[in-house]
Order: C-alpha cells, then structure tokens, then sequence
C-alpha cells in the first residue's frame, strides 16, 4: 500500500527522479515521458468521465485504475529483477488487453461499419474520448520507443495498442451508437 504523508520531497529540484527501483534518473530521460504521458491520459481520461454515465463510467473507471497499473510498471526497469524484488512489481498482464478487446467486441457490434474517417467531436463524451484516444497512442509511440533501447513489458505496449482503439469505438458508441460521428468529407473545403 502507498501511504503519501508529504507530496514534496525536494529530491527533484535539481532535475533527476527516483523510477521503481530507486534508480535516479534525469526527469525527461524517455521511461519518465512514458509513464508521465499515462499519467497525462489518466487526468484526461478523468476529464471524460465528468460526461460519462453508469456502464460507461464504471468502463473508464477500470481503465484508469489500469494506467495506474500500466505506469507502476513504466517505472520499473529491471524486469529481470522482479523475482528477487523485495516486494513483486506491479506488471500488466494479457488479461487487461483481453478485457478490453471483448469490450471493444461487445461495442463495437451496436455500430453500423464506418465508410468513412471520422473527425473528432459530436458529443462531450465522444470528444474527450478522442483527445484521450489521441493521448493513449502518444503514450503508446514513447512506450515503443523505450523498448526500442530499453526492457519494456510487452504486455503493456499491447494494452496501450488497443486502448487507443477502445477509445475510439467508445466515441463512436458516445455519438448515439455512431448515428451522430462527424464524418470526415474528402475535400470539401476546396
């Protein structure tokens, strides 16, 4: 359990953080970006949730304590260390990615298949569904390009891979089941 009794600890001032391991490490070092822009789609994702109602909301409240999750395991490094750990690190599993794509699968059989592209907007809902789809796959970009130099649990690439595609058929789910999506027109500002 975490038990926080004073938010400021003044180790930061000069620039450097502590990850899970307590390795110190320079704040825009690319493991930070990762979990700071979880943390990012967690704040936006409960911005959304002020439009969300019953099922939907309980859906976005699982998928945040997820990102808390998700950067829990963003923070620690060493994953070959995790059997000697003091205690067991937080890592995502396959099941979270498997929760989310039935959900995805349950949502999106209400829709009628898209014919074309669509813009971000129609209801509150759907908007901020589409700024945290957005958000989900900037995390998803810095997660990838961490495990490209660095040991990343593949488990949470692949959650955040279809978080982003949850959070767009949400949206489309938010907009009257897809009835109110905003259609992209292919030149029809010319």
């Amino acid at each position: 359990m975490v038990v926080l009794n004073r938010i400021y600890t003044r180790t930061g001032d000069k620039g450097d953080t502590a990850l899970g391991n307590n390795a110190r490490v320079p704040k825009y070092a690319p493991r930070v970006a990762a979990y700071g822009t979880v943390d990012e789609l967690n704040a936006t994702l409960g911005v959304a949730r002020l439009h969300a109602e019953a099922e939907t909301d309980a859906a976005l409240m699982r998928i945040q304590n997820d990102l808390f999750d998700l950067g829990a395991d963003l923070c620690r490094p060493d994953m070959a260390a995790d059997a000697t750990a003091e205690y067991p690190p937080l890592r995502m599993v396959q099941a979270q990615t498997d929760r989310l794509e039935a959900e995805i699968d349950v949502m999106n059989a209400a829709l009628q298949p898209l014919r074309s592209f669509v813009l971000p907007g129609g209801s509150a809902l759907a908007a901020h569904l589409h700024v945290c789809r957005t958000v989900a796959r900037r995390a998803e970009r810095l997660a990838v390009e961490l495990a490209a130099e660095e040991e990343v649990n593949p488990a949470a690439i692949r959650y955040l891979n279809r978080l982003s595609d949850w959070f767009f058929v949400a949206a489309r789910m938010a907009n009257d089941e897809g009835r109110s999506d905003v259609l992209w027109v292919p030149g029809a500002n010319r």
